[in-house]
């Protein structure tokens, strides 16, 4: 077992020993990322607002650039994107598209900065893993990076480089804060089983062993100075491959959890959860959803894995089930604030 898997296990050790050792406060919530607009003001005055553990919020209502796969393909070091037919694809030197995605980034950095330069708990930053990246990025000659292997191996490096300076400079930018990485890999279900169609529709890209993607997880997860959640809102989550990479947590839709087993083991292992509790968009008809109802969904899931109620509040993060973008702004804070006062319940039971 290397160091890197080792990290979940000494974390739940370490707290059992000794008391939390999670970097996030008891009773904490926060959000996936996105939020709706084109406000990065508002947008990250209502997450330091509403949230314990605040994050920079994503808006990829503004356009290209603010999108998942461009606001991180921008991080890449040395390999350039640009838009091509609305898909973003590796370039042969850095143009437009690339500055814009860039600038965008660096607005919202300024605004982080300004709004919560003194903040002194976990702030999360967020970015798309390599494997959701190869399979949303081209090559220059056609096709996604995923047929490729050399290629997306190039691509994770540099993901990981870049990564490693991103957290370097949100550091030095929130001096006071404790940094959390949340890797997005909706994407990962799909590239492990083979379900990446090709440019063409007729077929798929042939699957990626686990270990391989274990490997390339690994190597952004070792390269950056923090700690990581992998988030990944899709069905079948490969939670023994995400406890092997040596993410800290893994972030998880509640409602697409079918089988308790793997959750109750990779729980037990001492990797803690992002557990999405409230749904992304309101009901037809309603109201959103309260602070006991999200609390309940935490609860109810925790005592059917049958673990002491004493860990749920340290292990367990509550957040939206996914990224807020397709909400409307009133929705959007509504369900932060039910996430926020649903962890602060289950901290006082």
């Amino acid at each position: 077992m290397t160091d890197q898997q080792q990290v979940p296990d000494q974390l739940a050790e370490s707290t059992a020993a000794t008391g939390p050792a999670w970097p996030w406060p008891a009773g904490a919530a926060s959000g996936i990322g996105s939020m709706p607009g084109t406000d990065i003001a508002e947008a990250q005055r209502i997450v330091l607002g509403e949230l314990p553990v605040p994050h920079l919020p994503e808006l990829p209502g503004r356009g290209p650039g603010a999108d998942l796969v461009g606001r991180s393909a921008g991080l890449l070091v040395e390999l350039p994107v640009e838009l091509y037919a609305a898909r973003w694809r590796i370039a042969g030197r850095p143009g437009r598209d690339l500055r814009q995605a860039l600038d965008l980034l660096e607005r919202d950095l300024d605004q982080m900065t300004e709004q919560a330069g003194e903040f002194t708990g976990t702030f999360k930053v967020q970015a798309t893993g390599p494997l959701t990246l190869a399979a949303n990025v081209e090559l220059p000659v056609g096709g996604w990076m995923l047929r490729d292997p050399g290629a997306v191996r190039e691509l994770t490096e540099s993901l990981a480089e870049g990564l490693r300076g991103y957290v370097a400079q949100v550091r030095r930018r929130l001096p006071r804060a404790t940094v959390l990485l949340q890797l997005d890999e909706p994407a990962l279900p799909a590239v492990l089983a083979g379900r990446i169609p090709t440019e063409s529709g007729l077929g798929a890209y042939r699957p990626v062993e686990s270990g391989t993607a274990t490997g390339l997880l690994r190597t952004v997860v070792s390269a950056v100075d923090a700690p990581v959640v992998l988030h990944c809102c899709a069905r079948d989550v490969p939670l023994e491959l995400v406890r092997s990479t040596g993410a800290v947590a893994v972030a998880l839709d509640l409602a697409l959890v079918d089988r308790l087993d793997p959750v109750g083991e990779a729980i037990d292992a001492g990797l803690g959860l992002f557990a999405g509790a409230a749904s992304t968009l309101p009901p037809p008809a309603g109201r959103g959803p309260s602070s006991a109802q999200v609390a309940d969904r935490v609860r109810q899931l925790w005592d059917r894995l049958g673990f002491p109620r004493a860990r749920l509040a340290e292990q367990v993060v509550v957040t939206p089930a996914c990224g807020l973008a397709g909400a409307t702004d009133e929705y959007a804070r509504t369900v932060l604030t039910a996430c926020r006062d649903a962890g602060r319940r289950l901290a006082e039971e």
